[in-house]
């Protein structure tokens, strides 16, 4: 029998299932111990064997702009919100632009429906479901948004009868196709960007979609099928999280947690893998019952296919989308792309699971503008980063030298190959983002209730370091980094805490949070990241919005405002409760910004009937940019 609990399960929650927290710990009352929080306040304070250390920059806020509320900021910080609503800054307005199962053609007007949700025949020529990471380009004089859709709802896409569990494959295609990627041109009509309907540009990727392999691991034995024996063709995409966009214009998708989709319904293979990366047992949504792809039983291999980044070219709807070994196999939460000083391509990731680490790739090869692209995501070297407690840190790189593994492990079980090199342990690595003005990147490290409770899933230690200093963490912090002579390819950088998340009205130690935190901006949980072209961190949050206990204060979900030369931060908008804020892109002209909306709850945005995730867009009123 299928267990239905299981779709109620947040990610986080459903790979706790399979590798369950400690019953008792000796550190379940660590919150409560009685830390000075004024070692903060001095700009470095030890906690346990690790460090917090704060660059000089964050603590020169002065009291003044504390108290006006606003400093720096184009906008008056909004208070927080408990509702089913969006809340955005006085003289702005926020409109939605798309839902899940609205049409991008013709044939699909209408297909929606509050009661039944959408037929399987229009199931993948509707917007998907659950929005995550987004780009927009500008492509012939048209503006065109690539998005993600992360994963669905059952108790809400499926027909009721089904009782939140597909009960055929009929059924199963509905959940795969509400998945994956949409691209769609959208147009300013005068009242606010809307679809451009049965625009030549619209496309849905699912995970019935064909892509191909490239990179090393293409064609390897270790992801050879019974179905794609040559181990170079995969049917799609999948727990497409956040996004990046290339230096060419392509757009990349990161398959985040891959592994739920896939059970066994008979004997597990062997293979320490599968552990590490939480696949076995039954999978989230019952896929192995009805497509024998997702049955490990039947194909072992089918796994190691899925936890790429994948490319695809929002330009040419015909294009085969390319899932790019090179960059590793994890739990991707985005890719941020910049350029080394020597024209090599870099890109940071994060792995987005309790313990695990953060990334980066570097290109063999260079890149000049309007230049051959050729292998550059297919050919070059991947690092992990270990961050030492005295602000410094380096980039290992992961060879069959340094792990003792040969060159398709290392891109098939990139976590095995990061724990063999002595990578740092971090508190679940989400978004990175590079500022555009300065050669430092940002990664928004959410939260980590096992910090310094057990090993992550590979057995490596989790005690608190440098930029993971608080046991039982569910607050969350920023790491920012400066590479070693401002390039991005070199192997050493400097590291300190931007912001460390905390509740300064519940607590008087280090959960009360990091200096620039205070009852007017307090959050906890900051997932998304993105900078705007004047070099501001837009910080979006997926944590507990119940506002209550040590999340007192802190309402709904919300989008805040960093200010990296300051310090400051302030809240720009919040999204109604029960959902998370994911995503953000700007218009051509940066007027608008695109923000997405997941897993609402209420019957947000209709009124009536399913709650449905969506994207919003947010402008000025009197027309100035805000991005």
């Amino acid at each position: 029998m299928t267990d239905t609990s299981l779709i109620d399960m947040s990610w986080d929650e459903f790979d706790e299932h399979r590798d369950p927290r400690p019953a008792d710990n000796q550190f379940d009352a660590v919150v409560s111990r009685a830390i000075s929080r004024r070692g903060l306040l001095g700009g470095a304070l030890a906690f346990g064997s690790g460090a917090a250390v704060f660059g000089t920059g964050l603590f020169s806020t002065t009291t003044a702009s504390r108290a006006a509320g606003h400093g720096a900021f184009a906008f008056e910080p909004i208070g927080i919100a408990t509702d089913h609503q969006i809340h955005v800054p006085a003289g702005y307005r926020a409109k939605v632009l798309v839902r899940w199962g609205d049409p991008l053609w013709s044939e699909a007007q209408g297909a929606y429906s509050p009661e039944t949700g959408v037929p399987v025949a229009m199931s993948d020529k509707v917007f998907g479901e659950n929005t995550d990471g987004m780009e927009l380009f500008e492509i012939d004089g048209k503006e065109v948004i690539a998005v993600n859709s992360e994963y669905v709802n059952p108790k809400i896409n499926l027909p009721a009868a089904s009782e939140g569990m597909p009960q055929n494959a009929d059924e199963v295609l509905l959940l795969k196709n509400l998945q994956g990627v949409t691209v769609m041109e959208v147009a300013d009509n005068g009242d606010g960007y809307q679809v451009v309907i049965d625009s030549p540009l619209n496309r849905r990727i699912t995970h019935e979609t064909e892509m191909t392999l490239a990179g090393p691991l293409a064609g390897h034995d270790l992801v050879k099928t019974k179905a794609d024996p040559a181990g170079m063709t995969v049917k799609g995409t999948m727990n497409n999280c956040g996004s990046g966009k290339t230096l060419w214009g392509t757009y990349l998708t990161c398959e985040e947690n891959f592994n739920g989709y896939f059970g066994a319904t008979g004997e597990m293979p062997a293979g320490e893998g599968y552990s590490r990366y939480g696949i076995g047992g039954e999978g989230r949504y019952a896929y192995e019952k009805f497509d024998p792809r997702y049955d490990i039983s039947n194909e072992p291999n089918e796994p190691h296919r899925h936890g790429f980044i994948t490319e695809i070219d929002p330009a040419d709807p015909a294009s085969t989308p390319v899932k790019r070994t090179a960059l590793g196999r994890i739990k991707h939460e985005n890719a941020e792309m910049v350029q080394a000083s020597d024209g090599r391509v870099v890109v940071y990731m994060g792995d987005d699971e309790r313990g695990e680490y953060l990334y980066k790739y570097v290109s063999n090869g260079t890149w000049t503008e309007g230049g051959a692209t050729e292998g550059l995501l297919d050919d070059g070297t991947l690092y992990a980063a270990r961050f030492n407690d005295d602000q410094t840190g380096e980039w290992l790189a992961l060879t069959p030298e340094t792990t003792g593994m040969d060159a398709a492990e290392i891109l098939c079980f990139t976590r095995m190959a990061a724990s063999a090199v002595g990578a740092t342990t971090m508190d679940r690595p989400e978004w990175v983002a590079a500022n555009p003005l300065k050669p430092e990147a940002y990664c928004a490290l959410t939260n980590n209730k096992n910090r310094g409770v057990k090993p992550n899933a590979g057995g490596d230690d989790t005690a608190v370091n440098g930029p993971n200093p608080r046991e039982t963490n569910n607050y969350g912090q920023i790491v920012r980094w400066t590479p070693a002579g401002g390039n991005h390819a070199a192997d050493a950088f400097d590291w300190d805490l931007y912001v460390m998340a905390g509740n300064p009205t519940v607590y008087d130690n280090q959960y009360a949070g990091s200096a620039n935190i205070n009852e007017g901006n307090m959050f906890n949980s900051p997932d998304g990241m993105a900078f705007s072209s004047d070099g501001m961190l837009w910080i979006q949050t997926d944590g507990d919005d119940d506002n209550d206990g040590e999340f007192a204060g802190m309402g709904n979900n919300q989008m805040l405002v960093g200010d990296p030369e300051t310090g400051e931060i302030a809240r720009f908008m919040t999204v109604p409760n029960g959902a998370e804020v994911t995503g953000l892109c700007w218009s051509a002209d940066k007027k608008v910004a695109f923000v997405g909306v997941q897993h609402p709850g209420g019957a947000w945005p209709d009124g009536t009937g399913k709650p449905r995730s969506a994207i919003v867009a947010v402008w000025r009123e009197d027309g100035v940019a805000i991005g």
